[in-house]
């Protein structure tokens, strides 16, 4: 495997991940939850990021308020003031991103950029911190992946948009596809399944690491998935269940808490 290029990820390996801060475990994307996993010694925190009306970057993963608060609205159509008075579970406020970043110095973060408009004052916020070598940044979309190194430059780590990671199968399979995987990103973070099918194997990781990529898994919530994807050899794996995936890494020898 190359030499990692991102101090994000110069950490020993796997990586563990608390995705949402523990969905299953806390109130997602709280500070309480978030606060266990790090009390837990999780290094990595998992979380989406969106934006006000007014230009606010938060902590959340809906469009709406309406699954995870007793408020309901676009989150894009209201400002900070509004969503402030929102409470996740009927007791936790949102949370800025500053306030998240900002919360431990030594505490990695990997963002989901959730719609187009998050990335401009997503930058200004992590350039306001200078948390760049603490964050990682992947989405669901190519443009916002491709928009991110844009505005942030080759210096900050980011992820294989979609096409990124068929064109990594691709390559996995055929020699002659190998050239496809030409964007310049520091991980590939992939789901347990696509299709109904095992999207990660030997093979897939094997391509990954030829090209100096981490493989990253999600969302891994059995201790079954997980030992299945250790021992494959993946370099990280979130988890909605941080307890189950940190007490399984210490039986393995493989937990490096903060």
């Amino acid at each position: 495997m190359a030499p990692v290029r991102y101090r994000f990820l110069d950490g020993p390996t796997p990586i563990a991940m608390a995705h949402r801060g523990g969905a299953i475990e806390h109130l997602e994307n709280t500070r309480p939850a978030f606060e266990a996993c790090v009390a837990m010694g999780y290094r990595y925190l998992e979380t989406d990021v969106r934006v006000s009306a007014d230009g606010v970057p938060i902590v959340f993963h809906d469009p709406t308020l309406d699954r995870v608060t007793d408020r309901t609205g676009r989150v894009d159509r209201l400002p900070w003031s509004e969503l402030a008075a929102a409470r996740i579970g009927g007791r936790e406020p949102i949370l800025r991103l500053e306030d998240l970043l900002g919360a431990w110095p030594d505490v990695r973060f990997n963002l989901d950029i959730k719609a187009p408009g998050v990335v401009g004052p997503l930058a200004r916020t992590v350039r306001r911190l200078g948390v760049e070598d603490r964050i990682c940044l992947g989405s669901f979309s190519d443009a916002r992946v491709a928009a991110a190194r844009r505005v942030f430059g080759p210096g900050v780590c980011t992820s294989l948009g979609p096409r990124g990671v068929a064109a990594l199968r691709l390559s996995s399979y055929s020699p002659r596809a190998a050239g496809l995987v030409r964007i310049p990103a520091g991980c590939a973070q992939v789901p347990l399944q696509l299709g109904g099918r095992a999207l990660v194997d030997e093979r897939f990781i094997a391509a990954a690491h030829a090209r100096g990529l981490q493989v990253h898994v999600w969302t891994v919530d059995t201790e079954e998935e997980a030992t299945a994807v250790l021992d494959l050899g993946v370099d990280g794996v979130m988890t909605d269940r941080p307890t189950m995936l940190r007490d399984l890494l210490e039986r393995r020898g493989q937990w490096f808490p903060r």
